[in-house]
């Protein structure tokens, strides 16, 4: 049955909302209709997928539309094509059926599915006996979605998706094209406009900046050879264990001879034994998902599910990943599901209506970072970014994530004046439908990948960011989030205040070392000096402390080492391991010369030795999130600036650490240790080693009815370990 003049007409140009209806194969009392457009043929004949001829097809509109009745099942048709002396295979997409089914459908419409990533986007599949690529993509609004690419010259007509009416995802299955191969979808809205080319959001691949088009990509598998660091992690409670964590942006930890990325493989050779050298527990990198602006160091992300091609392919990085761990170094990611970018070929009004992000400016848009705010109460928004948490885990191996702004998902008035934000349906601040998807992101990593940990960094007093996210009542006002852990925003704010001051004024400014300690086991704690202390004008850490040339080092050596011995995790930005001068830019590589003045490569030679000293010595890192690990030995000294305190675990032996944070040495000074006998010191910040001045008490001292005699050096914190 020939179809009306209008659909034909619409068929041929490209904009009718369902090809499947008209193109490839139609079983009738005729036999079956096999209809095709093959743009540039003068004959056609259609074959199967093995070779066998089934017939010619009649050129019935001079636009390159061919048809013919032919006494052959449904199936999928391959096209011989002649045109002036030479000719092509064509497989027709539109003989193919559907590739995702009834169970999806459901699955989706619940927003339990978590595995997304392997329906929606662009997947290399064999599809009813060809090998090609299956692209599907949510766009419920759409009137109509085209696939578009280097495979059909970017034609728009080409390549008209399936809709799938019950969920709004449109798919096809291409045949005969694989990797490599550079797409977009070409979105038509409900109101006829034609959107901006839209890059994947399922993407495994994009390509460089500037460019934007997403890239088929086979996904990131290989032989993995970590299966004994994953055991580890997930044997543990990480709370009880050491974790200090170097926190590295890939694109300037080191740049090759022209000045550009270092390659993931190039990474590995050099990143992974230094981290191991220096003695850390895990690497966090800023955001690596692909990004279109350089200096947004990632956090305004295109495509959340594409390791960056500034650093070469997908699968470079999961190699990075496996090499870490068999090296037995975790990997955190920095992840943004807070906000994102307003560029065209992303989420923004993706299918011409505010499908990801709120219509209300008031709800969503941040006036901090002009970006726009995800809808968290729309279920297929949730499950997008819920499915890219587990995606990182399940296919990278990551071991955990460092949910970035979590504080301005949390507040509907955050960074907002009066009149620029709307309450929620009590009137109040809270943003439930953020808080809910934290708790069900938190659920599913922790109940899908035991040992994976999640890290918020969250400054406000929200209660319960690690507390469990246990089922609640269905009525979203559960506060608790499920986070493993929480950046200490107020131990960071604290303590550099404290270390800016000169030394003479300290005596005045002692609560700023010692309030950290009301609140220190209130949530799981990271204790992070990380790159957002050394940017936008803050300077590097050793200039952010008081004093002269020698004073600054002494001063910084100090605090490295009162954070190291003080409770909670460690996290540290690259170049402060070796106290970089300049402040930290992403246009360049850090400052390795450094490495050849004594001062610099005394500094990470200390902050190896924290290292070690925190992995070896149980008491410095099994009670880091609980109380009865801490206990106060000097609080009170303002008049000298020195503060001592015991860190201790159940059968371990308790290590004292004693700060002096004034450049006077303290010879004969008295300090309460519960222990008597000989306490070995087993750090001192002060060492000839660290580039002081070589202070201290000569390995040891001898504790008697609860009291010892030590010395301190001047700008110096000392760790003395129970010897019996």
């Amino acid at each position: 049955m020939k179809p009306p003049e209008s659909a034909l007409e619409s068929l041929l140009e490209g904009t009718h909302a369902d090809p499947f209806s008209l193109l490839g194969t139609h079983p009738g009392p005729k036999g079956t209709l096999v209809r095709a457009i093959v743009p540039g043929a003068e004959e056609v004949e259609a074959f199967s997928l093995d070779g066998e001829r089934l017939g010619a097809l009649t050129k019935v509109d001079d636009r390159f539309l061919f048809e013919a009745f032919l006494p052959i099942p449904s199936q999928p048709i391959r096209y011989r094509c002649t045109a002036r002396g030479h000719d092509w295979l064509v497989t027709d997409p539109y003989s193919f059926g559907p590739v995702l089914g009834p169970l999806d459908d459901l699955l989706i419409a619940e927003g339990t599915h978590y595995r997304l990533y392997d329906k929606l986007g662009a997947h290399l599949i064999e599809h009813e006996g060809a090998q090609g690529v299956h692209f599907a993509v949510w766009a419920p609004n759409a009137r109509l979605v085209s696939v578009v690419g280097d495979f059909n010259d970017w034609d728009p007509r080409r390549h008209v998706m399936r809709r799938r009416v019950d969920n709004g995802i449109w798919e096809i299955f291409i045949p005969d094209i694989a990797d490599y191969r550079a797409y977009k979808y070409r979105i038509v809205g409900d109101d006829g406009s034609v959107q901006p080319l839209k890059a994947d959001p399922f993407a495994f691949r994009a390509e460089i900046r500037p460019d934007t088009a997403s890239v088929t990509s086979v996904p990131a598998k290989l032989d993995w050879g970590d299966a004994a660091h994953r055991e580890h992690w997930a044997s543990v409670d990480a709370r009880k264990v050491p974790v200090s964590i170097y926190e590295v942006h890939a694109g300037s930890w080191k740049r090759d001879r022209w000045n550009w990325f270092l390659d993931w493989d190039a990474l590995a050779d050099e990143l992974i034994p230094y981290v191991v050298e220096m003695g850390f527990t895990h690497i966090e990198f800023l955001p690596i998902s692909e990004h279109p602006y350089d200096p947004s160091w990632g956090y305004q992300t295109t495509g959340l599910y594409a390791p960056s091609a500034r650093f070469g392919e997908p699968a470079g990085f999961a190699r990075f990943v496996d090499g870490a761990h068999r090296a037995g170094i975790g990997i955190i990611l920095d992840w943004v599901p807070a906000h994102f970018p307003t560029d065209q070929h992303g989420l923004v009004r993706f299918d011409g209506t505010a499908l990801y992000e709120h219509e209300d400016p008031r709800l969503g848009f941040h006036p901090d970072w002009n970006t726009l705010i995800y809808n968290f109460g729309r279920r297929e928004v949730q499950s997008f970014l819920v499915n890219n948490a587990l995606f990182w885990a399940e296919r990278y191996h990551v071991d955990g994530l460092r949910v970035d702004a979590v504080a301005s998902m949390l507040y509907r008035d955050y960074s907002r004046k009066a009149g620029e934000w709307i309450p929620n349906q009590e009137g109040g601040r809270e943003n439930w439908e953020a808080v809910e998807f934290l708790r069900q992101t938190n659920r599913a990593l922790y109940g899908q990948h035991p040992g994976f940990m999640t890290i918020a960094e969250e400054s406000t007093a929200w209660p319960g960011v690690t507390q469990p996210a246990y089922e609640g009542d269905g009525k979203g006002r559960e506060t608790a989030l499920g986070f493993g852990f929480k950046w200490n925003m107020g131990f960071m704010h604290d303590t550099l205040r404290y270390m800016a001051r000169d030394s003479v004024h300290r005596r005045y400014h002692h609560e700023d070392l010692t309030f950290g300690l009301m609140y220190a086991f209130s949530e799981n704690y990271v204790l992070a000096l990380s790159h957002d202390e050394v940017v936008h004008g803050k300077g590097s850490l050793i200039n952010k402390m008081s004093g002269d040339e020698w004073q600054k080092f002494a001063n910084l050596r100090a605090y490295y080492a009162f954070m190291w011995g003080y409770p909670g995790k460690k996290l540290l930005f690259m170049g402060q391991e070796f106290a970089q001068l300049r402040e930290w830019s992403e246009d360049r590589a850090l400052d390795w010369d450094l490495l050849s003045v004594p001062a610099h490569e005394g500094m990470r030679n200390l902050v190896k030795d924290l290292n070690r000293v925190y992995r070896t010595r149980p008491a410095l890192h099994a009670g880091d999130c609980d109380p009865q690990g801490f206990e106060w030995l000097v609080v009170d000294d303002k008049s000298n600036s020195v503060l001592a305190w015991l860190r201790k675990a159940p059968g371990e032996k308790p290590v004292a650490v004693i700060a002096n944070m004034t450049p006077s040495m303290h010879a004969g000074y008295d300090v309460p240790l519960p222990l008597d006998g000989r306490w070995n010191e087993i750090l001192n910040s002060d060492s000839i080693h660290y580039g002081g001045t070589g202070k201290g008490n000569l390995g040891r001292v001898e504790a008697l009815d609860g009291r010892a005699t030590v010395t301190l050096p001047p700008l110096a914190t000392i760790m003395l370990e129970y010897a019996g």
